[in-house]
């Protein structure tokens, strides 16, 4: 018995499959292959060190969050801690945006980012939508058919993918450094190392080209927390999923910042570089030629399928946490978990038909399903900026009702200040550019669409007990302390 609940879930996940489950989520591969180009075309190569910034800020995130999955390590991770600190209204809020962000971001991640990908890879139409379609469809399909079979089938892809993104990435990055170290003079601009200290884009406001190339780590620096949706399939969940988060967050940063310094010193040719549709495959077919490429976008497809595969799962859970508290439609089915396979099937079916109507909607109205994958960007910051100003809140209760598996000590204080004011910078400049301005629109209406289940329905559940937080958890208003054993 966990906060409440019966066990519904077999402990099979150890260290290093919370650690590759986090680091997955991620993907510095595919963060940075997607991203590079935006904050190159925006900033310039000088936007490598706005890495690191990115980085320290969502370490000190990170710290925050390892402390609460410590205290309360249970599926659906910020539902249930906001839910547990502040109350079951609030933490419906969280949990709102994490079903808009896996609904959102799953299929955008299949269709503008593997589908073409995939399809350069294999010989095919990057352009035709149709192609595209199907590619996305198989990978979301084999993703869920992986994390319907057994969750230690999904973990061996994640197992395998850590290794992946290692050789294919920061290796790959280290050996074109070591080229341009040793064959520099070969470069059409004459091999000047410093290129990645450079700002090409002068016609753009300052501000706004730091907060493009701000972006390749902002977007990317996001869902360590996954490693804490699937805590209650954990081994030692007080302790193994703090520090898988914490460990995979300073790995990512480091490793990150590694591969894109190697890539932006081995630009041979920093116009033809940022002029490129795909700037780390020109890098890399200047040094490596062709087939080495492909062979290196083999492996950001496969850490493209891995995050599918990880964010599925996570994305599951967070629909049967929210389910089994009875906050959403045909709760009674979507917490139900099959015994043979020891897994939800049900919300993982439901996941997927929302993202095959999304991917369906995104092939008739391209311009519109970007939109909505750039609300991606935003909705993860939310959900911090809202769990961690319910921790400064209530971290005195949070501390009060035991120790945890993880503990910032005298620090947690001044390391979720600092945070806080990180995630206020970050949701101010992912809201208040124009560019930004029609996916702002797209998290309002998301918020709209929640706030009418509430009223409609969510809100009577709430009032008569039939909806919410365990009964073993006083509703809001006389809670005196968490209830987390």
């Amino acid at each position: 018995m966990e906060a409440g609940y019966a066990s519904a879930f077999p402990r099979v996940l150890r260290r290093f499959a919370l650690f590759a489950i986090a680091f997955s989520v991620v993907s510095i591969t595919t963060g940075i292959f997607v991203n590079y180009a935006y904050g190159l075309t925006t900033l310039g190569p000088a936007a490598v060190w706005l890495w690191p910034v990115a980085a320290v800020g969502q370490v000190l995130v990170v710290l925050v969050l390892a402390e609460l999955a410590g205290h309360m390590p249970l599926a659906g991770a910020n539902y249930q801690w906001s839910a547990r600190l502040v109350n079951t209204g609030f933490g419906y809020t969280v949990g709102a945006l994490g079903l808009l962000y896996g609904a959102v971001g799953l299929p955008g991640i299949a269709l503008v980012g593997l589908a073409p990908l995939s399809a350069t890879v294999l010989g095919l139409d990057a352009a035709d939508p149709l192609t595209l379609l199907v590619i996305a469809v198989v990978a979301l399909l084999l993703a869920y058919v992986v994390n319907i079979v057994r969750v230690q089938l999904a973990a061996r892809v994640n197992n395998l993918a850590v290794f992946a993104e290692i050789a294919g990435t920061v290796v790959l990055s280290v050996l074109l450094l070591v080229l341009w170290a040793t064959h520099s003079g070969a470069t059409p601009d004459g091999g000047h190392g410093l290129a990645f200290l450079a700002v090409t884009n002068p016609g753009t406001p300052l501000a706004d080209a730091i907060v493009g190339g701000a972006l390749i780590g902002i977007f990317t620096l996001v869902g360590f927390e996954a490693a804490a949706d699937m805590a209650e399939e954990a081994v030692d969940a007080r302790r193994t999923v703090p520090r898988a988060m914490v460990v995979a967050a300073l790995v990512s940063g480091v490793l990150g910042w590694v591969a894109l310094i190697g890539f932006t010193v081995a630009i041979p040719d920093l116009g033809a570089v940022e002029a490129s549709p795909v700037p780390l495959a020109a890098i890399a077919t200047y040094w490596l030629g062709p087939v080495l490429t492909d062979v290196f976008l083999v492996v950001v497809v496969f850490s493209m399928f891995a995050l599918l595969v990880v964010a599925a799962a996570s994305n599951s859970r967070l629909i049967f946490a929210m389910a089994r508290d009875g906050l959403l439609p045909a709760s009674r089915a979507l917490r139900g978990v099959n015994a043979r396979t020891a897994t939800p099937v049900v919300a993982l079916v439901v996941s997927f038909v929302v993202c095959l109507v999304l991917l369906a909607y995104g092939t008739l109205d391209g311009a519109a399903f970007t939109i909505l994958v750039g609300a991606t960007a935003l909705v993860p910051y939310l959900v911090y900026l809202l769990t961690l100003g319910g921790y400064l809140a209530r971290r005195r209760r949070l501390r009060a009702s035991g120790d945890g598996g993880f503990s910032l000590g005298r620090a947690a204080l001044p390391v979720a200040v600092l945070a806080m004011a990180w995630l206020v910078v970050v949701v101010a400049a992912l809201t208040l550019p124009d560019a930004f301005r029609a996916a702002d629109y797209v998290v309002l209406g998301g918020l709209a669409l929640t706030g009418l289940w509430y009223v409609a329905v969510l809100r009577r559940r709430l009032r008569d007990g039939t909806a919410g937080l365990p009964q073993a958890h006083p509703p809001s208003g006389t809670e005196k302390s968490l209830d987390l054993a």
